[in-house]
């Protein structure tokens, strides 16, 4: 009777041993699990991961699968896609004393993630504020026909001026775009005068050069008359023929030569009415 006992707790000895053998697989292996998860990291296309082992940089990482050192290797991410953002509108005053509110859109992107994260605490937030200030210190230094006359120039000037302190940042800005330019509602009047006085300016300019060719044409037309008088006369009759066409209309001029010139006004009104007839 007493190996009956001995044979059960060597049983239950056997159990428990096994039993913690598989609790302690269990938890080496939800420890590989969790080590291995914290290890691995995973980086899309357009992201790189900039990795610091033990506060130090280690370098970039990515795109796809790299593996890190947990409680160890830190990296944070970032994205090389081109960023968007506006300008808020800037009150400005233009070099002709002018007060105009502007606002922009800045696109730019990152080509050094090591500098980006290093050499500034904010990259984002940094490049924004620059922006700001850029386009204050810019578009003050033009007058207000330039800003409303020569964008494209202005927006090249602005991201030459931008690009140069952000390159140490890691950042390129790709482009800078001006998009409203608010003048106040009495300028605005004003500028429409202004407009309309130039019109008018170009109108009357455009009548005397109008009037001025036919002048110099009427003299070239005299001096060729005064060289042939058979053409004069030509014209002449050219005249009026016209004036026949009319009716109740009398036709007063004198004669040259022999010539009756009445004969010529009956016989070109007798070729109109025949004509009509």
């Amino acid at each position: 009777m007493g190996i009956i006992p001995l044979v059960v707790g060597d049983i239950i000895t056997d159990l428990l041993s096994s039993l913690n053998n598989i609790v302690a697989l269990v938890i080496i292996l939800v420890i590989a699990i969790w080590f291995l998860s914290s290890a691995i990291k995973i980086v899309k296309e357009y992201e790189r991961a900039v990795i610091f082992r033990l506060g130090r940089l280690i370098g970039a990482k990515g795109p796809g699968i790299f593996f890190v050192i947990p409680f160890i290797d830190n990296f944070r991410r970032v994205d090389l896609r081109v960023v968007t953002f506006d300008v808020p509108k800037q009150m400005i005053i233009t070099k002709d004393n002018i007060t105009v509110n502007v606002d922009a859109v800045v696109y730019y992107r990152v080509f050094d993630p090591n500098a980006a994260i290093t050499k500034v605490e904010n990259y984002m937030l940094s490049t924004n504020l620059l922006s700001q200030t850029t386009l204050r210190d810019i578009l003050g230094q033009v007058e207000l026909d330039d800003i409303l006359t020569k964008r494209e120039m202005l927006n090249q000037q602005l991201q030459a001026s931008l690009d140069v302190p952000t390159d140490a940042w890691g950042i390129k800005v790709t482009a800078v775009v001006i998009k409203d330019v608010s003048i106040p509602e009495t300028l605005q009047r004003a500028l429409a005068k202004q407009a309309e006085a130039e019109r008018e300016r170009r109108s009357r300019i455009i009548i005397a050069e109008g009037e001025l060719q036919a002048a110099q044409k009427m003299s070239e037309a005299a001096e060729m008359y005064t060289k042939n008088p058979l053409s004069l006369r030509l014209r002449e009759f050219q005249m009026i023929t016209e004036v026949a066409r009319e009716k109740n209309l009398i036709v007063v001029s004198s004669g040259t030569g022999t010539t009756n010139l009445a004969d010529w006004i009956g016989v070109a009104k007798g070729l109109d009415d025949k004509k009509k007839a």
